[in-house]
């Protein structure tokens, strides 16, 4: 049954920066949707969100590269917690290869998950949220989209695609009271970024004009900002979230 709080769907939701959003979507009384692609890994995240005091967060395996999967995973959402009102494209995959080395199939699982993706979960909540005549979307690309990057031709691809949809949507929903913006974060401290040996995340670091990785909750601060409802003025716009490292 429906509930009457604001639902938003978090794409990625249990991943490093996914989750800081989820939480910071919670702290706002929003119903929380995180999707997910590991189960087992999925329920120890909710579990531990739960015991943080995290109850308005729920999860949800849609396969995002499925388009019938996201409208049948929608129309599950909506039965059970209603329509949705925000939605934040936040997962994404890399397989990085120079072109000579790059596989077809490396290429494809990038666009999919990357790119295809957004087209699937936006075709999946417009038509709910033009009959509501409300709707944020949060489409998080980055840095590498925007300046590109040795070996990511297919991870640079889908992320600057992404940007392309979000500026051709927001034209198609300004007058329905939709907005639809893009994040570019850099390099944020997540699991993946510490992994990366301490000499070369060094480097890293220096080349970042702060002088400092961002966090993950300064991500997630500002969809929460493009989320609100006094944000509506603001559609189309890329920002860009990475120390000033681009700047362009």
């Amino acid at each position: 049954m429906a509930n009457e709080a604001p639902v938003a769907w978090v794409t990625g939701g249990t991943g490093g920066i996914g989750s800081a959003i989820c939480r910071a979507l919670a702290k706002e009384g929003y119903q929380v949707v995180a999707g997910y692609h590991n189960p087992e890994k999925a329920k120890d995240w909710l579990a531990s969100q739960q015991a943080e005091g995290f109850d308005n967060i729920a999860l949800s395996g849609i396969d995002l590269t499925d388009y019938d999967d996201c409208v049948a995973g929608v129309k599950e959402i909506r039965n059970q917690f209603g329509p949705i009102s925000v939605l934040v494209n936040c997962a994404g995959i890399t397989r990085d290869g120079t072109m000579k080395k790059m596989t077809s199939d490396q290429w494809h699982e990038v666009i999919d998950t990357n790119l295809n993706s957004v087209f699937n979960t936006c075709r999946g909540v417009i038509e709910d949220m033009l009959e509501q005549g409300y709707g944020r979307i949060v489409n998080i690309s980055s840095i590498n989209g925007r300046k590109g990057q040795f070996g990511q031709a297919n991870y640079a691809a889908a992320k600057a695609g992404m940007h392309g949809l979000t500026m051709s949507l927001a034209q198609e929903t300004a007058t329905k009271g939709i907005t639809v913006n893009t994040l570019s974060p850099g390099y944020i401290a997540t699991d993946m970024i510490m992994k990366i040996p301490e000499k070369v995340r060094e480097t890293i670091r220096e080349g970042i004009p702060v002088k400092r990785y961002g966090t993950p909750e300064e991500i997630a601060r500002a969809v929460v900002f493009l989320a609100d409802k006094e944000s509506g003025f603001i559609t189309g716009a890329n920002l860009d979230i990475n120390g000033g490292q681009f700047m362009g």
